[in-house]
């Protein structure tokens, strides 16, 4: 049968189209790095998506990781639904979603608006908004003091954090404070993403409670004893992030018997004065601020 210009057109068409399909089901791992939507897809329903999603890097990139970019976050409306990791997303957890990184790996996470700077987990994949870099769990924003916005600026850099950070932050729990980002850093992070940073700024520069992966240690529930009284303000791993909260409550830095470093203020003659000083480190940001006998 001859077959008319057309008909011959249309066949050309097809067999094409056909080609096409197998090269994208042929294609090996490129084509099979994809995911499939994660929980935090929904966030972005606003914004135009991208369908794809990679699992991950190559593995030098992804250690030498530092950009940044906008962050957004999602919280209660997803609490228990699976991440892309396969484990349940718990809405006050630190953790976030990522396109890249790869999961149970970590991030430090910087406001360009304050410098304030936390431990991330990435147990999840996003976000789908193209002019999104990571989605935040509620909880890791309400740490970043960002909660109160949709969308904040941020630097996104990854670290190997110590161990008892790795399993705090898989507890659910924050890790060890970071220092704020100086001045200039952040100067020079804002200019390479254009950015100008928020009026009200000033107004989220106060960190939020500090809860550390190490509990602080229990107040006395004695009643009030004659004595000297200490206020225990926060412990760390590290001496050094220990020095600079010491340094924002008016405090001191001490060595515990089990390796940390505790941040105390006083000593004070009584409890009543006690409270003085724990009231003053809460306005610090501290407020998981205890009083304690002096030892």
């Amino acid at each position: 049968m001859r077959l008319t210009i057309e008909q011959k057109g249309l066949l050309g068409a097809s067999l094409m189209a056909l080609a096409g399909l197998y090269a994208a089901f042929a294609g090996g791992a490129e084509n099979q790095s994809f995911l499939t939507a994660p929980i935090s897809q929904a966030i972005a329903a606003e914004e135009p998506v991208d369908v794809k999603v990679q699992a991950s890097p190559a593995a030098e990139e992804a250690e030498e990781y530092d950009e940044v970019g906008y962050a957004s976050w999602y919280g209660d409306e997803l609490a228990g639904r699976k991440t892309a990791s396969g484990e349940p997303f718990l809405p006050t957890g630190i953790s976030a979603a990522h396109r890249t990184l790869p999961f149970q790996s970590y991030v430090e996470v910087t406001s360009l608006d304050t410098g304030r700077t936390i431990l991330v987990r990435i147990n999840d994949r996003g976000p789908y908004a193209r002019s999104r870099l990571i989605d935040l769990s509620r909880g890791a924003a309400e740490q970043l003091g960002v909660s109160g916005h949709g969308h904040a600026a941020v630097r996104v850099r990854r670290v190997d954090p110590l161990e008892q950070e790795k399993v705090a932050l898989k507890q659910g729990l924050r890790a060890s404070e970071r220092l704020e980002a100086p001045e200039l850093l952040l100067a020079a992070l804002r200019k390479k993403l254009d950015y100008t940073p928020r009026t009200d700024a000033s107004s989220a520069k106060s960190p939020p409670p500090a809860l550390e992966y190490a509990a602080l240690e229990t107040a006395s529930s004695q009643a009030e004893q004659p004595g000297s009284y200490v206020v225990q303000v926060a412990a760390f791993s590290s001496k050094e992030r220990a020095s600079g909260a010491a340094k924002r409550c008016g405090g001191f830095v001490d060595e515990a018997p089990n390796g940390l470093w505790r941040v105390r203020m006083g000593p004070y003659e009584s409890r009543h004065k006690a409270q003085d000083g724990a009231a003053q480190a809460a306005k610090s940001g501290f407020q998981g601020a205890r009083i304690m006998v002096n030892d």
